[in-house]
């Protein structure tokens, strides 16, 4: 795709309609919630009246078609005109996906597609009241009533942002009075076949509008209204009037806000004089997401010509925070290494002087850190349209709760965790909560529950799934297991109740008996197994038959810098990350035991099993016996342990992940390579794969 407009304004449109886009799909499923929301209804005519202005500038044309279809909609919504309905709504998703769509499309430079005609057709259809419960009682004289549509005859001649800097509802009502002119307008063309013209008569009122009767200032473009057509006025002079208007600071402009705060607007569209709080923060964003970011005033005092708002925001280039992030690693892993060499010394202002960098490369680290943090709300966003949908497609009643959506995390791990949690809602649904009929009979209420939560404990995220259906049977796990060949009988009665909750991470397992496009196939619960493990995190199951089923995750705040347990095999070393570290203690070849031809040591009356990490990792050890002395370190996956025998303990280090070399590359059991505050090379175990390549081999 080719656009004749500066890429940094390109840029500023992705950002914008990127976040009033995701902000749109959170507000349309609230607004079935709260249908008569009016500040609701004024927040999404807003978003779609937004997008469609900044596509129009890019002469994006399906998208400024689609969102237009949608404002008109939503503006006959907003004025009471027609109902919101779920058939209504169906629509209205659906245009929103097609927006998303073309949204996808531009961003890959592509040119985007134009919405199916069908889907235009039926919101056309909703907005003539034609839709399947969509419209209200009969209103009086639609024809004659305004529009309220801001003019899209030609682009904007000014950016956004050189408009008077308030951020509150005045430059909103100021909006729509020009959207009742627009409105006005295209009606008097239809009657009199003028394109881009109005009359004396009607200029002078809206003049009068803006100052009070007899008090319009005597312009130029005023004075020269009648050179070419008698009493009309070309839109291009009365558009050069309204800028001058509107850069007279306390001119106009001011004017138009304190009467739009002192009574409210007299057009039918225009929203109430004095909105909430919180309907004017809703307002402020969906109009222009920049003006939020640069907002510099407090309350609602606005800003004067004077001192403009100060830019409190920059954006920075992701390639760079990583590039920084890299840095910062490196510098912890100098830190480490002067660290250690300085407590070799007794040297008092060495050592100050190295607590001082210390103290500084955390501080540094941590807000490197921060720059690259996202709400955990990226994910969770998503998921109420996703009940919706699925909810309806499976007949049942579902309500979603989401907590801690303010939840900071890396934001390769926001990525990394969108398709996991999407397996899970969707499996809490699918399997989980059972039918209306089904929980009445049981008497637990038609709706079903379903919780997401996020929230830091320490270094780590810890993510919530939980719902209030059917819970699992464990008898009916084990019955599984052994019919799908994965034990035998024996086998599956040893199980706990918790190893038999967590078989249905085993590949090909599932519970379903008929196969849907939901769930059924045994694919999806391994693969969120292995996704989990792959970003150093845990995954934890729990349910009681009946009441319902609890999932937890727990994942790192960052992926760049991990907490590790160092340890050494033969002269070698290797990091264990230590958020599977479990505990520690001395080999005691007295409490080791065979069973079922695997070494198990038991701790506290479990049997675990029992493996030498130097018959894997260091060449020329794989016949190895066990040494008498030595470490055992207890690790977890999931809900399992196992013991790895090592020869020395290092202690606890952070490290910075690298890549591994082209030759360790692919490696089994292995995730990266950093380097020890000694200067060794260490590997970093990839704890689950190891276990997966040589365990079971």
């Amino acid at each position: 795709m080719s656009l004749d407009v500066d890429q940094e304004i390109l840029e500023d449109f992705l950002v914008e309609a990127g976040e009033i886009l995701e902000q749109l799909s959170e507000q349309l499923i609230d607004l079935e919630q709260r249908p008569d929301d009016k500040d609701l209804l004024n927040a999404i005519f807003r978003g779609f009246h937004t997008v469609k202005g900044g596509a129009g500038f890019l002469r994006l044309e399906a998208m400024v078609e689609c969102c237009h279809k949608a404002e008109n909609l939503f503006d006959l919504l907003r004025n009471g005109e027609l109902r919101v309905s779920t058939e209504l709504m169906d629509v209205v998703l659906q245009a929103l996906d097609a927006l998303n769509a073309m949204f996808e499309a531009v961003r890959s430079g592509e040119e985007p597609q134009h919405a199916p005609a069908e889907l235009l057709q039926r919101l056309q259809a909703f907005a003539e009241g034609h839709g399947a419960a969509a419209s209200a009682p009969p209103a009086p004289q639609p024809a004659a009533k305004p529009t309220a549509k801001p003019a899209q005859s030609a682009p904007p001649r000014q950016p956004e942002e050189e408009l008077p800097a308030n951020p509150n509802t005045p430059n909103d009502e100021f909006e729509m009075l020009l959207g009742d002119l627009a409105g006005s307008h295209q009606q008097r063309e239809a009657e009199s076949g003028d394109d881009d013209l109005i009359t004396e008569d009607e200029f002078e009122a809206l003049l009068d509008e803006l100052h009070g009767p007899g008090k319009a200032p005597k312009t130029e473009a005023a004075g020269s209204a009648t050179d070419e057509k008698g009493d009309l006025i070309t839109e291009d002079e009365f558009e050069a009037l309204l800028d001058e208007l509107q850069s007279s600071g306390q001119g106009a402009f001011a004017h138009v806000e304190n009467k739009a705060a002192a009574e409210p607007a007299p057009p039918p569209p225009a929203p109430p004089a004095e909105p909430s709080p919180p309907a004017a923060a809703v307002a402020a964003v969906d109009e222009n997401a920049k003006e939020a970011k640069t907002k510099s005033t407090a309350g609602n005092k606005p800003a004067t010509a004077s001192k403009p708002a100060a830019e409190s925001n920059v954006r920075v280039d992701t390639r760079l925070l990583d590039k920084i992030m890299n840095m910062v690693g490196e510098l912890v892993l100098v830190r480490n290494r002067l660290v250690r060499l300085g407590g070799a010394r007794e040297d008092e202002e060495m050592g100050k002087a190295l607590g001082t960098l210390d103290m500084v490369t955390a501080d540094l680290q941590t807000s490197v850190m921060k720059t690259r943090m996202q709400p955990v709300k990226k994910v969770f966003g998503r998921f109420p349209r996703l009940i919706r949908d699925l909810s309806r497609s499976l007949k049942k009643e579902v309500r979603l709760e989401l907590r801690g959506e303010d939840t900071d995390l890396d934001k390769n791990l926001v990525e990394a965790l969108a398709d996991p949690l999407i397996h899970l809602v969707r499996n809490a649904v699918d399997h989980g909560i059972e039918p209306p009929e089904e929980r009445v009979a049981a008497g637990k209420p038609r709706e079903g529950n379903v919780l997401l939560s996020a929230e830091q404990e320490g270094d780590h995220i810890l993510l919530i799934i939980q719902d209030d259906g059917a819970g699992m049977d464990p008898e009916v796990l084990r019955k599984l297991a052994v019919k799908r060949g994965m034990m035998d009988a024996e086998a599956a009665r040893r199980l706990t109740e918790q190893e038999c909750f967590n078989l249905i991470f085993q590949a090909g397992f599932s519970t379903k008996t008929e196969v849907s496009d939901v769930s059924g196939r045994g694919v999806g619960m391994d693969v969120v197994k292995t996704k989990i493990s792959q970003l150093n995190g845990t995954l934890s199951i729990d349910s009681v038959l009946g009441q319902g089923t609890q999932i937890a995750i727990q994942v790192p705040l960052t992926l760049a810098i991990m907490p590790t347990l160092m340890v050494m095999l033969e002269d070698h070393a290797f990091a264990l990350p230590l958020v599977n570290v479990n505990e520690i203690f001395n080999l005691d070849l007295t409490k080791t035991n065979i069973v079922d031809g695997q070494q198990v040591i038991i701790v506290r009356d479990q049997a675990l099993p029992l493996f030498h990490l130097k018959r894997w990792l260091v060449t020329g050890h794989e016949s190895a016996r066990l040494p008498d002395q030595g470490y055992v370190v207890i690790v977890s996956v999931g809900t399992s342990r196992v013991g790895f025998v090592v020869d020395q303990l290092v202690g606890q280090e952070e490290v910075v992940i690298k890549p591994l070399g082209s030759i360790l590359h692919g490696t089994p059991g292995l995730s990266g390579v950093t380097i020890t505050g000694d200067g060794r090379i260490a590997l970093i175990i990839d704890i689950p794969n190891l276990l997966k390549y040589y365990a079971s081999t």
